[in-house]
């Protein structure tokens, strides 16, 4: 399956705006210290604020205690001269005459019961019955006198009549038997005169519940005077709620569904709860401020680092977008184009190395351009030296000595008419393919090629030392390589060969061509001659003038030929021949 085998496309690196990276930055260098300071700030200050009010409420709690204690102590201090006299037999007016006087002094006192030593009702005054003396019914089985009588005071629960005001019963016996005890009943809802003076912080209040959770006291009379069970649901569960907590302070509903702080404190011989609270708004107010500002400073951090994040990316985006236009027009051959940047800073510094970048790669194509076109016509070492050199000159038409070598294939006119024109091809290639190279290596000059026939010239433009052997070695490198190429052209036509000749002497050698194509050439009688010696030539052979004959000299084994008639010239031509045979042996 052909999907197996493929290399799949690598994945994209995700990629993330420069405005994001500058905004998570600086996000992270100004929001996240405001809100790990803010954080701290606020849970420390959160402990401290904590414990300052538990400290605060309960001693608030104790203070209302305190003074619901004295309030009750008062009514028992006024009610404690009622029984400090011993009853005598008959009525006693002055007794009235106090009692009567005790309840105008005390609002909170309903009614008084006077009762002797043996517990025999002698005065009973009130406020909304008829007063008598010397009633006579026995109280000497109530537990109120029962618990006078042993505790010194006694306090009875807390009832409401007609399911409305709180009343209370306190019973307090004399010192001796002999005074006897007072009953009397008390109104409580003047505690509060008592209780609403009592303020935590600015709205904060406190309330009174008895044993069972009824409430007594509170600011809101209503809520007392109602005597619904339902209502004061929520301040029972708030005071079970601090004792579960060993009286510290805790957090719970008022009766108006608001969180609250609360701590609380007992009042003795009562058995009643006095609780203080205050909402938690206003207890925690400081820690709400607190987070308040955390959060503003924060919101501001963001929007400061949103802002500047704007600023730094735009004030980037454009000369990246410079660069990047730059990069893109130089990248598609525009070497000519230059980044116009004067940031003063490293965008500025990298647009210049771009702009010398470009100026460099216009120069290498300008050289490249130049090294192309000189090497259409000569050796690739030649065409790096005319470049590095800068001597053009060297292409001017002058007139020098030459070595001037044509090549070509025998039956190849033939070869090519019968022979598929791919075929031929191949073959024309790797036979240049071959000779290019050799040509090359010997650093002479190929001028020209046409089909299958190349001429190829030594020591121009480029001079070298001994030409005449240099141009014959290079054949002979020639020959063999185009021998061994020839191994498997042969079966496909027996009839091809290849055949060198070369001739030296002077010739006029430059450019010559039109404005659109210089080729680089020599003219002259040599140039025929060496022309006629390729086509005089046997497949395996390479024939040689005289002239370059005798400058070879015995540097390589030359054998002479009969002279030979060419076409063009008048006498026979004296030509000798390479001893490939002994070269190779």
């Amino acid at each position: 399956m052909p999907g197996l085998n493929a290399v799949a496309d690598p994945v994209p690196a995700p990629r993330t705006s420069l405005f994001a990276k500058y905004f998570i930055a600086l996000f992270a260098a100004v929001v996240v210290p405001l809100l790990v300071a803010g954080g701290s700030e606020a849970w420390f200050g959160y402990r401290d604020q904590r414990a300052r009010l538990n400290d605060l409420l309960e001693a608030e709690a104790r203070s209302a205690g305190a003074r619901i204690q004295d309030y009750i102590e008062g009514i028992q201090d006024q009610l404690q001269w009622t029984v400090q006299l011993p009853w005598s037999a008959s009525a006693d007016e002055r007794r009235r005459l106090d009692a009567l006087r005790l309840l105008r002094q005390v609002p909170a006192v309903v009614s008084l019961t006077l009762v002797d030593a043996v517990g025999k009702e002698r005065l009973f005054v009130s406020r909304i019955g008829l007063n008598r003396v010397e009633g006579g019914e026995d109280h000497s089985a109530s537990p109120a006198v029962i618990g006078a009588r042993a505790n010194g005071v006694w306090f009875g629960p807390v009832t409401f009549h007609g399911g409305s005001e709180p009343f209370m019963t306190i019973a307090i016996a004399g010192n001796r038997s002999a005074v006897g005890v007072v009953l009397a009943e008390i109104n409580l809802k003047f505690i509060w005169e008592v209780i609403s003076a009592i303020r935590v912080g600015r709205t904060g209040e406190a309330f009174v519940l008895d044993q069972p959770g009824r409430l007594v006291a509170h600011p809101d009379i209503s809520l007392v005077l109602r005597a619904d069970a339902a209502a004061t649901r929520p301040l029972q569960a708030l005071r079970a709620g601090i004792l579960a907590r060993s009286g510290e302070a805790v957090a719970g509903r008022d009766t108006g569904g608001n969180t609250v702080l609360a701590a609380m404190a007992q009042i003795p011989g009562l058995d009643w709860s006095v609780i203080v609270k205050q909402p938690v708004t206003e207890a925690l107010g400081p820690i709400y401020a607190a987070l308040w500002r955390t959060g503003t400073l924060l919101v501001v951090g963001a929007a400061l680092a949103l802002l500047f994040a704007y600023l730094l990316a735009q004030h980037m985006i454009g000369p990246i977008r410079l660069l990047e236009d730059g990069v893109a027009r130089i990248g598609a051959g525009q070497f000519d184009h230059r980044i116009d940047l004067a940031t003063g800073d490293e965008f500025e510094r990298v647009a210049t190395r771009f702009n010398e970048m470009a100026s460099e790669l216009a120069v290498s194509q300008e050289r490249s351009e130049r090294i192309g076109r000189l090497k259409r016509f000569l050796a690739p070492q030649v065409a790096e030296l005319v470049d590095r050199t800068g001597d053009a000159h060297v292409l001017d038409s002058r007139r020098v000595e030459v070595v001037v070598v044509f090549c070509d294939l025998r039956g190849f006119t033939a070869f090519s008419a019968q022979t598929e024109p791919e075929t031929v091809m191949d073959v024309l290639s790797a036979y240049y393919d071959s000779l290019e190279s050799i040509v090359s290596a010997h650093g002479a000059t190929l001028t020209n090629f046409s089909g299958d026939g190349m001429m190829i010239l030594v020591n121009a433009p480029v001079p070298c030392p001994d030409p005449a052997l240099r141009a014959v070695t290079m054949a002979c490198d020639m020959q063999t390589s185009v021998q061994k190429l020839m191994v498997g052209w042969r079966a496909l036509d027996d009839r091809l060969g290849f055949g060198v000749g070369l001739a030296m002497g002077p010739a006029t050698v430059g450019r010559i061509g039109s404005r659109g194509r210089l080729d680089y050439t020599a003219i002259g009688n040599v140039v025929n001659l060496a022309s006629r010696l390729c086509s005089s030539a046997d497949d395996f052979e390479i024939l040689i003038d005289r002239v370059a004959a005798e400058a070879v000299g015995s540097s390589l084994p030359l054998v002479e030929l009969e002279a030979r008639t060419l076409k063009g010239f008048e006498e026979p031509v004296p030509v000798f021949a390479i001893g490939l045979g002994q070269i190779d042996a």
